[in-house]
């Protein structure tokens, strides 16, 4: 099979990174305007590793060594398993990512799409930018209006108009194939079970909200889902329809059972500002990192709800057989839209600084990300790590913590992996130094500062860092703790000096939390720690929760 792309996603993805800028660019006039990736200029190259239902290792790790081999800067993978795979030398995607942090090349990664559950997040390598999602000012709506006048909002996107026709109105239930039972049936319209002589014309009114589907297929009109369980994300219908919440699809039901000759339209949705964002998608993975407990996953968030970007002209935008349109641009939700953000990013960052590494690229996004509030997002720094991303504060970071090959290999040791799969991971002939069997986890070279403790336990734990002066040749920075009054810093020393471009200057964070405090597995602390000279703030994460061994 060749590299083009048959169900739109790759597209999606590669566009969104370094697309070029179009005007006037839409879903069928949906959220109009100029659409460009984050860095135009530059060029995609990109690889096939999978295939439907099919993405084989050795092909990932094949992609990996073309790119590598091709001379790329950036890597976007935004692709990886259900959850992390234990073992990193069982895990090809980080296999082929060391092997491009070795070449000085950054990977990407999409953090998964687990729907919020605890420690789902499926790239937790070190040397991966791992990437949660967050929305927009921006959501899609669409509007039922009812025979009698009354204008139902809902969540979707539907990009066909009725152009003001009312069409008659059915219940699923009153639509059901003699094959099917009515009573497990209800308005859910089962896949198959809906009778397209009753439907034809018609408007259905379906319990399920992916039943725009079957309603396509049977030749129904279009068709009114109740949203539930809630789902705030907008996708493509592949037919005139309109999800609405409980309580709204409840007075369409109350309608439709009260009236004669019910009816109602469907209008084509329309994109509304909203001012609660960034806030972390419902469905993006969350940590902690279980492979590596203190390292901070995912690293970072970025936009991916509802993005519209370049997709396939051989592929439907709903992905529905029966959906006949073909889109030069569609709207998409995903870890898999946010990881090509921060992909156009780091690009963004190295046209600045060609000769930086990969993790000092990673430690420019991470220090200068926005910080997203732990009181409105519960699961904090699980979710969405270091913060928002903030691109063009990431090509002035001041400081980078930047980390090397042997860096990670001291890492990879301290775990406990051998020889054997040392040597699976890095490829050559590395060994393990003696000194790296005393390492500890939360020690390596990080832009975030992560410790695991036992709940209920009080807690004493030192972080060493060292920091590299890529800001002014003269400058001093000083060091401010954003905490509460149940977790104490104390930074040693709390200013920095450099008199030289790319000077080091190591430190130490300790961090005591009272006994009791964290008093149950994923109870949490959040902190962080600030170095500043008045023009550069550096931000990390100081952060620190309970989880019995």
């Amino acid at each position: 099979m060749s590299a083009r792309d048959h169900d739109g996603h790759g597209t999606h993805a590669a566009s969104t990174a370094a697309g070029n800028k179009v005007e006037g660019a839409s879903f069928y006039g949906i959220a109009q305007g100029t659409a460009r990736g984050g860095v135009p200029s530059a060029r995609i190259a990109a690889y096939r590793a999978c295939y439907p239902n099919d993405c084989q290792g050795e092909k990932i790790l094949a992609a990996f060594d073309d790119a590598i081999a091709d001379g790329v800067d950036i890597i976007s993978i935004s692709i990886g398993p259900y959850i992390a795979v234990a073992n990193f030398s069982q895990d090809v995607i980080a296999i082929g990512a060391f092997h491009a942090m070795e070449k000085g090349i950054l990977t990407s990664q999409s953090a998964g799409n687990s729907a919020g559950l605890i420690a789902s997040v499926s790239s937790v390598a070190p040397w991966i930018f791992c990437v949660a999602t967050s929305n927009i000012d921006r959501q899609i709506i669409d509007k039922v209006v009812l025979g009698n006048g009354k204008t139902l909002d809902g969540i979707g996107i539907n990009g066909f108009s009725l152009n003001g026709t009312k069409f008659p109105l059915v219940l699923g239930q009153n639509a059901v194939k003699n094959t099917c039972s009515t009573s497990t049936s209800e308005r859910v319209c089962n896949a198959g079970c809906l009778n397209s002589s009753l439907v034809i014309g018609k408007i259905v009114v379906c319990d399920d909200p992916d039943a725009d589907f079957e309603a396509n297929i049977a030749g129904a009109v279009g068709s009114i889902l109740k949203n539930d369980p809630f789902d705030d994300i907008a996708d493509v219908f592949s037919l005139p329809t309109a999800s609405l919440s409980i309580d709204k699809y409840d007075i369409v039901a109350s309608y439709l059972n009260s009236t004669k000759e019910p009816q109602a339209t469907i209008l084509k949705s329309e994109a509304i500002q909203v001012g609660d964002a960034p806030i972390v998608a419902w469905f993006s993975s969350l940590g902690p990192n279980y492979v590596v407990p203190e390292i901070l996953k995912p690293d970072i968030t970025a936009p991916g709800v509802e993005i519209l970007a370049a997709y396939s002209e051989i592929v439907s935008p709903s992905s529905s057989s029966q959906d006949m349109r073909r889109a030069k641009y569609n709207i998409l939700s995903g870890t898999s839209m946010a990881c090509p953000h921060v992909s156009g990013v780091a690009a963004y960052v190295k046209t600045f600084h060609p000769d930086w590494s990969a993790s000092a690229i990673k430690s420019a996004i991470m220090t200068t990300a926005s910080p997203m509030n732990a009181t409105e997002i519960l699961a904090a720094e699980f979710a969405y790590g270091s913060g928002q991303i903030n691109p063009t504060k990431a090509v002035d970071p001041g400081l980078v913590y930047d980390a090397s090959k042997e860096d990670y290999i001291n890492l990879l040791c301290s775990l406990g992996y051998d020889e054997k799969n040392l040597r699976l991971i890095s490829g050559d002939n590395s060994t393990c130094p003696e000194v790296s069997t005393k390492t500890l986890a939360r020690d390596l070279n990080y832009p975030s500062m992560t410790a695991m403790v036992s709940p209920l336990q009080s807690v004493n734990v030192t972080f060493h860092r060292t920091v590299t002066n890529v800001g002014f040749a003269n400058s001093t920075y000083e060091a401010t703790t954003f905490t509460n009054s149940e977790v104490k810093i104390i930074v040693e020393p709390e200013v920095l000096s450099f008199t030289s471009l790319n000077e080091k200057s190591s430190f130490m964070v300790h961090v005591t939390v009272g006994q009791g405090i964290l008093p149950t597995n994923y109870s949490k602390a959040s902190s962080s720690l600030v170095w500043s000279d008045g023009s550069h703030s550096v931000r990390s994460p100081v952060f620190v929760y309970a989880l019995s061994n």
